[in-house]
């Protein structure tokens, strides 16, 4: 019987700042000083690495590297590489509640690349050598394919003119590692800030009880250097372009199904490797992070495969993957992970036996609970203890847009019965309400929905691109009210944060 505990669902990028975008700033310990406020044990956020079109943390040039839009940059200016000055004039957005991606990646280029050139033309601090040494595994492959990519005016590598480099032969590693030496550099000494960061503000948080529970998108971007370094290992053509993309089946919510595009794995290539790759991403995912989601787990079971060049989900198959081979391999080379499966969808008994065979907590989501002509699986009667459950997550809409938009009157009057809702309380209080006194050892509410908000400031609508991921919070938004309401239902169904009691 694991021991009860909650946290808090906030992305980095949500955090307030002057930048235009949350970092690993002020506001980032701050938050962690309200966790430990609020006897919260877990910060939960969505994937750190770069983001790539779209703006989507699930779609990332590298499964290793860190987003630089979090280096926070009055730290910068504090070590001496930056001015204010630098920053006084730079226009980094004008929504302090939405992040302006264009924006920001305009303006945060030309500083970072000032502050580079200050760094190196100091004395170099000694750890920056042992982080080059250290990451080399990962990290001279994405920054060669960073300053590669930008020098062809950001393309994909499946579209770069040069044969020789889209194939990596040798001589035309050698050929544009001398040509974009600076441009190499400028990726190195930022994903060495970008971790320095991060080690700082976790260890901040662990050493107050705080831990980060981290998420892995289960598929990569072609447009990664994963793929690009390691052809061998995905579903591929001749040209070592994706034969065939992810996605999910068409089914009651989507007659044509869901289109991702990820390349797919070759598991068999995978296997015979003894899942190095998988081993590799894991073990660097746990030196970041204190517990992983890994997203759409159900994909470990079996998958959507879908033809490359289709335009919907259609004419894909399901495909069995080998997740129990390589859950027991992992746990082999790693031992027992603290790892979240995230099983929405389609739960097969191969899913089921694959979860209970791994031992992970599965995950339970309080808007899908409330069918009044059903007994949904979601709802907390059904719940158990080796469950994460959540009010809802980032492809959720909040509470307040789902229950004023989304939800039937039949709905919420069922809701409404199911939860005992008191005459003055809101539904997002009665929900808080069924979420922390479930018998799941986790819970986890989103942000949005403890500040109250609306549909407006959903994190992420699937199935589209724009206007997604942009939410902020703002600096005076968390009131006292609200921090004393989440203590409140923390310690009235004892999920008090059990490291702060040692």
């Amino acid at each position: 019987m694991k021991e009860r505990q909650s946290g808090v669902l906030m992305h980095i990028s949500s955090l307030s700042g002057r930048y235009g975008i949350g970092s690993l700033g002020q506001a980032a310990y701050d938050f962690v000083d309200f966790l430990v406020r609020t006897k919260q044990r877990y910060w939960q956020i969505l994937p750190l690495d770069p983001t790539s079109y779209g703006d989507s943390p699930y779609q990332s040039f590298s499964a290793f590297a860190g987003n630089t839009h979090f280096i926070d940059l009055d730290l910068l200016i504090e070590a001496g590489y930056l001015t204010e000055a630098d920053v006084a004039d730079v226009q980094f957005g004008d929504n302090p509640r939405e992040v302006d991606y264009a924006r920001i990646f305009n303006a945060r280029r030309p500083l970072l690349e000032k502050a580079v050139a200050s760094f190196l033309a100091k004395d170099v601090p000694a750890g920056y050598q042992t982080f080059l040494e250290e990451q080399a595994e990962w990290l001279d492959t994405f920054a060669e394919y960073m300053a590669i990519k930008e020098s062809f005016g950001l393309s994909a590598w499946t579209e770069w003119a040069d044969d020789d480099i889209r194939l990596r032969k040798p001589e035309a590693l050698v050929r544009y590692r001398e040509k974009l030496a600076d441009q190499i550099n400028y990726h190195r000494v930022t994903q060495f800030w970008f971790f320095s960061q991060w080690k700082e503000l976790k260890d901040y948080a662990n050493k107050a009880g705080v831990e980060f529970v981290g998420d892995m998108p289960i598929y990569i971007a072609a447009d990664s250097a994963d793929m690009w370094a390691n052809p061998q290992f995905f579903k591929t053509d001749r040209d070592g372009r994706p034969s065939c993309v992810a996605g999910c089946p068409p089914d009651d919510f989507s007659a044509i199904g869901q289109l991702w595009g990820n390349p797919i794995y070759d598991w068999d290539a995978m296997k015979e490797d003894g899942f190095t790759w998988w081993i590799a991403r894991l073990r660097e995912s746990f030196k970041i992070y204190d517990m992983v989601r890994i997203d759409h787990f159900i994909g470990f079971a079996s998958y959507w495969e879908i033809p490359a060049g289709e335009e919907t989900a259609v004419n894909g198959r399901r495909v069995e993957a080998p997740g129990f081979e390589l859950f027991a391999t992992i746990k082999k080379e790693l031992g027992d992970l603290n790892i979240i499966a995230e099983d929405l969808g389609p739960v097969t008994d191969r899913v089921i036996e694959l979860r209970e065979t791994t031992g992970f907590p599965g995950m339970k989501i309080l808007q899908f609970a409330f069918d009044p002509n059903g007994d949904s699986q979601e709802a907390p009667h059904h719940h158990r203890n080796n469950v994460v459950a959540y009010t809802g997550t980032h492809d959720n809409n909040t509470i307040r847009g789902w229950y004023e938009t989304e939800t039937t009157a039949e709905g919420r009057a069922y809701l409404d019965k199911y939860s005992h809702r008191g005459q003055d309380e809101s539904v997002n209080q009665a929900l808080f309400r069924l979420l922390f006194s479930s018998v799941a050892f986790m819970t986890v509410v989103t942000m949005q929905d403890l500040l109250g908000l609306d549909g407006t400031t959903r994190m992420n609508l699937p199935n589209t691109v724009g206007e997604n991921w942009v939410w902020r919070m703002t600096e005076n938004e968390l009131t006292p009210e609200i921090e004393e309401q989440l203590l409140d239902y923390t310690v009235t169904y004892r999920r008090e944060n059990i490291l702060l009691k040692k």
